[in-house]
């Protein structure tokens, strides 16, 4: 204590506690990396004091507005699952790996971005380009809009998973094949596939273009 002189274990009983003072808490390097027109907000607060977090828009974000690529460890194995967001990987050197995000200094703000539960509320597709991987919006989005993304047609293939989908609670399944009314599918005109709707043969059809 430098006020009577003594050193002691613990505070001075005579002159009481010291006043400490904190360091300043520095942002994560995927924080650090979020585009000014973007924000994250926390959307819930689990036991743990963890933190689910969604990635807003702070202004208009104009359709086929691409991002990435997305950031990640490469891993043979998947260390870190999170059901609100997207299982992703990438063909590197003719090996399939995982992109593992096990922690905020290792990944970009992509990490934060949840997986959409439905049609309506995607506003990104998920693709494969070159060995990484990008988010392009597939509409406009609007500002106080969340950004919520799922696998293009080609990368679902890719993924095993379904390209149209459906999110009840924490279960993703297909969505039912009964119609109301027939509904005519979208064709490519370079090669003949269909796709469910014209968001998806748009995201189609930018792979060909970027092969030629």
């Amino acid at each position: 204590c430098e006020d009577c002189g003594r050193s002691l274990i613990g505070e001075c009983k005579l002159h009481g506690p010291l006043i400490r003072a904190k360091d300043r808490v520095i942002p994560s390097r995927a924080r650090l990396t979020l585009p000014h027109y973007l924000t994250l907000r926390v959307l819930e607060l689990r036991a743990g004091n963890q933190q689910i977090l969604g990635v807003f828009a702070k202004k208009v974000i104009q359709k086929r507005t691409q991002f990435g690529p997305y950031v990640g460890q490469l891993s043979t194995k998947l260390t870190c699952y999170d059901e609100s967001r997207l299982v992703l990987q990438v063909l590197k050197d003719g090996g399939k790996y995982f992109l593992d995000t096990p922690n905020e200094d290792c990944g970009n703000w992509m990490m934060f971005v949840r997986l959409a539960r439905n049609q309506e509320e995607q506003t990104l597709v998920a693709y494969q380009h070159c060995g990484e991987v990008y988010f392009t919006t597939v509409k406009p989005i609007e500002p106080h809009t969340e950004l919520k993304v799922w696998y293009a047609a080609d990368y679902a293939k890719f993924m095993e998973a379904s390209a149209v989908f459906i999110k009840e609670e924490s279960d993703v399944c297909p969505l039912p094949p009964v119609a109301k009314e027939p509904v005519d599918p979208c064709i490519c005109s370079s090669c003949g596939s269909t796709f469910a709707t014209f968001a998806l043969l748009e995201s189609h059809q930018c792979i060909h273009k970027d092969r030629v």
